[in-house]
C-alpha cells in the first residue's frame, strides 16, 4: 500500500478551518471523525462518515471490560446496527481510515443508503418532543388543580 501511495505522490491543497465544524461537515462529501457527539451532528446533516478512535492501551483494556456495547458511534447505537464503519484501536490506521473514506466517496449507492437511514433516524429522534413535554406539564398542572 505504501508503495502505491509513494508512486502516486498526490499533492493536495488543504485549508484548515477552526470553529466552524458544522459548516465544514455540511460542505463535505464524507466526514472522518472521532466517536462522540460529532457523529450525531454528521448524521443529522445526512453525511456519510467514517469513525476512528484510539485510546491508550490501558484505557482500552479497562473500558472494553467495563462497557459492553456493540457499537461506539451514535448513528450505529441509535440504529442498533452498523451503519457507518467504526475503526478502533489498531484498526484506526491511516491506511484503513483512508481506504474507508475513499470507499464512501466512490460508492454512490452506499452514500444514498446512508442518507436514507440517517433521514429515518432523524425523524425517529424528532417526535415533537417540545410539544409532548408541554402536554405532560399541562396535564400535571390540571391534576394538581383538580
Amino acid at each position: 500500500m505504501r508503495d502505491l501511495v509513494d508512486a502516486l505522490e498526490v499533492k493536495l491543497q488543504v485549508t484548515i478551518v477552526r470553529g466552524r465544524s458544522r459548516e465544514v461537515m455540511a460542505a463535505s462529501d464524507v466526514v472522518l471523525l472521532a466517536s462522540g457527539t460529532a457523529t450525531l451532528e454528521a448524521m443529522l446533516l445526512k453525511k456519510p462518515m467514517v469513525v476512528g478512535y484510539r485510546l491508550s492501551d490501558f484505557s482500552y483494556a479497562l473500558l472494553s471490560r467495563l462497557v459492553k456495547i456493540p457499537h461506539v458511534a451514535l448513528p450505529n447505537l441509535l440504529a442498533k446496527k452498523a451503519l457507518v464503519p467504526e475503526l478502533l484501536q489498531a484498526d484506526a490506521s491511516p491506511e484503513s481510515l483512508g481506504a474507508a473514506v475513499l470507499e464512501r466517496l466512490e460508492n454512490e449507492s452506499e452514500r444514498q443508503r446512508l442518507v436514507d437511514a440517517f433521514t429515518e433516524l432523524h425523524h425517529t429522534l424528532r417526535q415533537d418532543a417540545d410539544e409532548k413535554a408541554a402536554q405532560a406539564v399541562s396535564e400535571l398542572l390540571e391534576r394538581k388543580r383538580g
